[in-house]
This record gives structure tokens, C-alpha cells and sequence, in this order.
């Protein structure tokens, strides 16, 4: 029996409130041998405040091992097993951004990229290129004509687009031409199974004449294409927990994710402080509230590890907003790490923090890497989170006589 087959039988609607806040790739590293995370770097008395009340561990997301990306990382987060609901981040983008995906489309996460004259990859995110700049670039990807293939090219937000495919007969299956480093080619789009070669073939395509069209352009004149997809297909979290779920995100993928499991998208925020405003402005016509905070991952990425530190303050300070609304459960994690040592996503668990009026605290007084590792959760799947999640708010009822 899966987890969800048990809250499906166990759920019960008893008015409580959750809100799970998700700070992007919260885990981190220390610099220096001996050093401190940023995390721990960090002034974070708001969090340490509520690590008296609450009981934390250290969250895997995937697997021992298994550095995740955020598509897999968030549905750990809303409990569903990423082994099994595999969906590419082609089409979490679109589906952020309203498009609505048909059976048998396959949907691409872009990002614009710098090349230089060799064709080799100088900037993977042509800068962090502003939308302003970047949307009339990816709506002159309009120009691309193919035989036989009908296609969407819809800006996203900075470095980001989504281009979707539809045709009779195409796989989702292509592998990703972003090489994942500079000073190299970008990859040619290869279909991994049958099923999908007339994608990758269309890709190339795409591929060749967006290049003629960029071409002139100083920083995007090229782009790379991930997370190739089908549109997925997931039990809802009304259906699942019995809950009413909404989701605040700045971001369209995450926005994606939240709605493919059943979430409303609420409000229009920019700003961390705008999110909460919606929230507060929401809070009576939902049970359980996503709150997505993605700038602890970019700076990780960036490898900017005073950026990162500067942005947990952010979100630290930002708390006692979230705890005058009361929460029945409130949970800190994050979906996966993103240490600026590495300036990528990691496979080191990640720290979580749940609070609620039942949730035996441990020891703790403060929230961090090395707190999680003796924390009272131990190290959990991600995939349970929301069981804990309901239980803490008297939503599940007694499994067997």
C-alpha cells in the first residue's frame, strides 16, 4: 500500500491550517574546512525561536545519493514519490504560465545562452538576461516554421522560455542539450527511446533555425532546450489529503508543479512581502497554503555564499508575518540543497523544521545543517513530509482497529 492509498482512507477535514514554506535549495555547505553553512552564518532568530517550539530533521528527497532537481525535489515536498511521478520540467514551465498542454504535446524548458564565434558556450543564462529584454527574443522564435508540427514559443521570466511542440506521435523522450558548463558546445537533442526520435528530430530543427534568427543578438544569441515532456497526469491533493490547496510562487514552474497536483494559483506577488500579503489575504478559503521562495537556490548557484546567507535573513525575517496567522502546522524545509561551495544542486538532505502544538520538540534551539542531523525527524523521505504534515493537524484518523 502506497502512502497515498492511506490518506486517502485516513484523511479527515477538521478546519485546520497548514502552510508549508519551501526555501529553494535551502541546504548548504561551508566554504573552508570547519566553517559554517550559510545557514548557520546566518542571523536567523526568528527560525531559532521557532526550533524551541518544533521538532526538525534532515528531509532526502530522492534517494540517498540522488542530487535532485526541483521538479522531483517538489513533489518529494507534496508527497508524491518521484520515482513514480516522473514529470520533465517542460512541462512544469508551461504549465506555470497558463498554457494549457493537449495529449501528445511535448513541452521544452529553454534558456537563452551566450556562444561565442567557436559556437561554445559562454554563459549558460545569456547573463540572467531581464524579461524585458528577453520576452521580444523569444516571441521572434514565432518565425520558426516546420512541416507537419504545430509550435508555441511562450516567454517564461529572465533567461527562461517554453517552446511546446504538438504533432501526432511524439515522445517525450529527448535528452537535454544544456551541457551543464561553459567552454563547450551546446548538445544536440537525441532521442533516448523510439518513440521520441521525431521530437529530437524536430528539435535539431528548431534548434538550427533559432540560431540563425538570435544571431545577431550580443548576449542570447543562442538557447538550449530542457526537460523535454509529455503532459503528466497526478492525483490532486483534494483527492489525496482532502485538502484545499493553493499555492503562492513567483516563479512559472513552480507555479506548474503546484497546479499539475491540484493547487489554485493565487495572487500576482513579485516580492517575498507580496506573497505574504496574499496569503494573509487568502488565508480563509484554503486549508493548506505552498509558499515558494526560489533566491536561496540562485545565489547557490551563483556560488554566492554572502547572497545566500542575505536571503535566508529574508525569509527569517519575514516569519513572524506567517505565525500571527496562527498556523496549525507550519513547516521550513526546502526541496533540495543548493550549497554555494558546489554552485549546484546537491544530494545532501535537507533541513526541515515542522511546528505545531503536538509535535514532541527535541532538544534544538536553533535551525540549521548541523541541528537537522540530531533532530527528533532523524533523516526522513521527503515523501512522508505531508503525512506528518496531517497528522500534526488532526487530519488523519487511526489506521486498523
Amino acid at each position: 500500500m502506497d502512502i497515498h492509498a492511506l490518506t486517502r482512507e485516513l484523511q479527515m477535514d477538521n478546519g485546520s491550517k497548514i502552510v508549508m514554506l519551501v526555501a529553494d535549495g535551502l541546504g548548504g555547505l561551508p566554504m573552508t574546512p570547519g566553517g559554517m553553512t550559510e545557514l548557520e552564518t546566518a542571523q536567523t532568530p526568528n527560525l531559532d525561536s521557532l526550533a524551541w517550539r518544533g521538532v526538525q530533521g534532515a528531509s532526502i528527497p530522492v534517494k540517498p545519493g540522488i542530487a535532485p532537481g526541483s521538479g522531483p525535489g517538489h513533489l518529494a515536498l507534496f508527497g508524491y514519490d518521484p520515482l513514480h511521478y516522473k514529470i520533465g520540467r517542460g512541462a512544469l514551465e508551461a504549465t506555470g504560465i497558463g498554457f494549457e498542454l493537449q495529449e501528445g504535446d511535448v513541452a521544452i524548458r529553454c534558456n537563452f545562452c551566450t556562444i561565442d564565434a567557436n559556437g561554445k558556450i559562454t554563459d549558460r543564462r545569456a547573463g540572467r538576461i531581464s524579461s524585458e529584454e528577453s520576452a521580444p527574443l523569444a516571441i521572434s522564435l514565432r518565425q520558426v516554421k516546420i512541416p507537419g508540427v504545430e509550435i508555441f514559443v511562450e516567454p517564461v521570466k529572465e533567461h527562461r522560455f517554453v517552446v511546446v511542440f504538438r504533432a501526432p506521435g511524439l515522445g517525450g523522450n529527448v535528452a537535454d542539450t544544456d551541457p551543464q558548463k561553459t567552454g563547450v558546445p551546446a548538445l544536440d537533442p537525441v532521442a533516448q527511446d523510439t518513440a521520441s526520435q521525431r521530437t529530437a528530430e524536430i528539435a535539431k530543427e528548431f534548434l538550427s533555425q533559432a540560431k540563425k534568427i538570435l544571431s545577431g543578438h550580443p548576449k542570447a544569441n543562442f538557447h538550449t532546450m530542457r526537460g523535454f515532456a509529455n503532459k503528466p497526469s497526478l492525483p490532486s491533493y483534494r483527492e489525496v489529503y482532502g485538502l484545499r490547496a493553493a499555492a503562492i510562487a513567483v516563479y512559472p514552474m513552480y507555479k506548474g508543479l503546484a497546479r499539475l497536483v491540484g493547487m489554485d494559483i493565487i495572487g500576482a506577488a513579485h516580492t517575498l512581502s507580496e506573497q505574504i500579503d496574499t496569503l494573509e489575504k487568502h488565508w480563509n478559503d484554503y486549508d493548506f497554503f505552498f509558499i515558494h521562495f526560489k533566491y536561496t537556490d540562485s545565489t547557490g548557484e551563483d556560488g554566492n555564499f554572502q547572497g545566500k546567507v542575505a536571503r535566508i535573513e529574508e525569509l527569517d525575517a519575514i516569519l513572524p508575518r506567517i505565525e500571527a496567522l496562527n498556523p496549525n502546522v507550519m513547516i521550513v524545509t526546502g526541496d533540495h540543497s543548493t550549497p554555494s561551495y558546489l554552485k549546484s544542486h546537491s544530494w545532501h538532505p535537507v533541513p526541515t523544521l515542522l511546528v505545531s502544538d503536538c509535535c514532541r520538540p527535541d532538544p534544538h534551539k536553533a535551525f540549521n545543517e548541523s541541528t537537522c542531523i540530531t533532530g527528533g525527524l532523524g533523516q526522513f523521505e521527503a515523501q512522508y513530509l505531508m503525512a506528518l504534515a496531517l497528522s500534526n493537524a488532526g487530519r488523519m484518523g487511526k489506521y486498523g482497529a
